[in-house]
C-alpha cells in the first residue's frame, strides 16, 4: 500500500462532498477518509454563494414537484436545517425569510389555489395570500410603478415563519470543520489536489492528481459536471451525456423585496423559473433571476473546460435527437433563445424586464444591474438510451467501489440524504458499521422546533 491509502476518497469539496466526509466521520467505524479538492477552498464552484439561489428547496414553493417528490426532498431538507439548529447556526449558515410561489392571471391562480389544498396535508405551515395580503407581506408583488394595485389576478402560497435560506459554502465549512475535531480517525483534506486518473488495480484505486498519488478501497465522486467528465474517463455512464446550463442574475440596488418570491414553473421547460430572492451576501439586496444558458464549458468563471464538455457531451444520433425533441416545441425554442439573448449587451436588461416585472411590477431599469461573476453551471444529464433530458440529481453506482454524483438543484439541499444514501453503500462494500440510532436522533427527527417554526 502506498503512502497516502485510505478507506474512501471523496473527490470534489462542495457541499455534497463535504456532507458525505462529514457523515463517515460521524456515524461509521471507517478509520482512514480523505478529501481531495481541485482548487484552493471549499465550495469555490456551484456551492458558492453567489453562484445559487442560496434557497433550500423543501417542495413546498415548488410548483415542478409533485406531492411524491416534495415529501422526499422535504425529508432532506430538513436534515440540513436540523443539522445547523443542533449547532446554533441560525443567522451564520441558515437564515428566515418569508417565502411564497406567485401565481398571476386566472389560470396561474387557480392552478396555485388547487396547490395548496392538495400540499397543505404535507406542509401545514403553508398559508394563502389574496392581494390584500401579498399588499400587506411583500408588497412589491402587488403594487406598479404609479402605487396602484396591479390589475391581474393574483395569488400567492407561502409561508412567514420558516427557514428558506442557506449559505452552502459556510455549511461545508461546517461540515469540514466538525469532520476534523472527531478524534481517533484520519481524517485528512488535500486542496490545490485535481484528479488526472484514476485506476483500479486489483481492489484498490489508484488515484493521480496534479500533486501526488493515492489509493484507496472505495471513491465517491462529487464533482458536480466533471463527475461525468470521470466517469467516462474510467469506462462509466457511457450512455449519459452533459448538458452545462448557465445561470446568470440581475442584482437590485436595493431590498426590493422582503423574502423569496417564486412564479409558476411552466411544465414544460426543465429549468428553474425566475425568481426574486434577498441575497445574504450583499446586504439583504434583492437578486433576481436565474437565467438559463446553455453553455459549452464545464466550470463558469474559470479558464478552460470547453474540451471537457465536448468530451463529457459525447454527441451522436441520440443527442441529436434530444436536442430536437426539445427545440421542436415553440414554448422551448423560444425560452432557449430568450434566455441567449438574456446575455446580449444593451437589450439584456430590457428583456429581463418583462419577464421580472411578472414578480415586481414596478421594476424599472435604474432597479438592477447584470450581477457580474454571479451564477453557475448546473450539469443538466442527457440519457441518450432513452433519449431524453434527465431531471433532478444523477447518481452512477458501479457496485465497484466507485461512485459518481451529478447534482444538479436540488443537490445542496439534498446533499445530507445523498450523503446517506452513499454511505450506506459504502458500509455494505467495506463491511463497515452505520450508527443509524444517532443519524435519526441528531438528523432525522420529525419534530424540529415545532415543526421547523423558525
Amino acid at each position: 500500500m502506498t503512502q497516502n491509502h485510505y478507506d474512501v476518497i471523496v473527490i470534489g469539496g462542495g457541499v455534497s462532498g463535504s456532507a458525505l466526509f462529514y457523515e463517515l466521520g460521524r456515524y461509521t467505524n471507517v478509520k482512514k477518509i480523505c478529501l481531495l479538492e481541485k482548487y484552493g477552498s471549499l465550495a469555490s464552484l456551484n456551492s458558492n454563494g453567489s453562484a445559487n439561489s442560496q434557497t433550500i428547496h423543501c417542495g413546498d414553493i415548488e410548483t415542478n414537484y409533485t406531492l411524491e417528490k416534495a415529501a422526499k426532498v422535504k425529508r432532506t431538507a430538513k436534515m440540513v436545517e436540523k443539522y445547523c439548529l443542533q449547532h446554533g447556526y441560525e443567522n451564520k449558515v441558515i437564515f428566515s425569510h418569508q417565502k411564497m410561489a406567485l401565481g398571476v392571471g386566472s389560470e396561474e391562480v387557480n392552478y396555485m389555489k388547487n396547490r395548496y389544498k392538495e400540499f397543505k396535508s404535507l406542509y401545514p405551515y403553508l398559508e394563502l395570500y389574496d392581494k390584500e395580503k401579498l399588499a400587506e407581506i411583500e408588497p412589491a408583488v402587488v403594487y406598479d410603478k404609479n402605487g396602484n394595485l396591479r390589475e391581474e389576478e393574483i395569488v400567492g402560497v407561502g409561508a412567514q415563519n420558516q427557514y428558506t435560506t442557506v449559505d452552502f459554502k459556510a455549511l461545508s465549512d461546517t461540515f469540514i470543520d466538525n469532520t476534523l475535531k472527531i478524534e481517533d480517525k484520519v481524517t485528512d483534506i488535500f486542496f490545490n489536489n485535481e484528479v488526472k486518473n484514476i485506476q483500479k488495480i486489483g481492489s484498490t484505486y489508484h488515484v493521480q492528481t496534479s500533486m501526488t498519488q493515492f489509493t484507496a478501497d472505495f471513491i465517491v465522486v462529487d464533482a458536480g459536471a466533471h463527475s461525468l467528465f470521470i466517469a467516462h474517463k474510467m469506462g462509466h455512464g457511457l450512455d449519459y451525456g452533459c448538458l452545462p446550463m448557465a445561470g446568470s442574475f440581475y442584482m437590485g440596488n436595493r431590498k426590493i423585496l422582503n423574502g423569496k418570491v417564486y412564479m409558476v414553473q411552466n411544465p414544460k421547460l426543465p429549468f428553474a423559473a425566475l425568481h426574486g430572492d434577498p441575497d445574504i451576501l450583499v446586504n439583504g439586496f434583492t437578486r433576481f433571476g436565474p437565467t438559463a444558458l446553455m453553455l459549452p464549458k464545464l466550470e463558469r468563471f474559470k479558464p478552460g473546460t470547453y474540451l471537457d464538455f465536448f468530451k463529457t457531451l459525447r454527441l451522436d444520433l441520440n443527442v441529436v435527437k434530444i436536442f430536437y425533441d426539445l427545440l421542436k416545441d415553440s414554448d422551448i425554442r423560444n425560452y432557449v433563445l430568450k434566455n441567449f439573448m438574456f446575455e446580449v449587451p444593451f437589450i439584456n436588461k430590457k428583456l429581463f424586464l418583462q419577464d421580472a416585472r411578472k414578480i415586481v411590477p414596478s421594476l424599472g431599469a435604474d432597479d438592477i444591474t447584470y450581477a457580474k461573476g454571479f451564477g453557475g453551471v448546473r450539469p443538466q444529464i442527457l440519457d441518450k438510451k432513452n433519449q431524453k433530458l434527465m431531471l433532478g440529481e444523477a447518481s452512477i453506482d458501479t457496485g465497484e467501489g466507485i461512485i459518481f454524483n451529478m447534482t444538479p438543484s436540488p443537490g445542496a439541499t439534498s446533499c445530507l440524504g445523498n450523503a446517506l444514501r452513499d454511505v450506506h453503500i459504502i458500509c455494505t462494500y467495506l463491511n463497515l458499521e452505520f450508527d443509524e440510532e444517532a443519524f435519526n436522533n441528531e438528523l432525522t427527527e420529525d419534530t424540529i422546533r415545532g415543526d421547523s417554526n423558525a
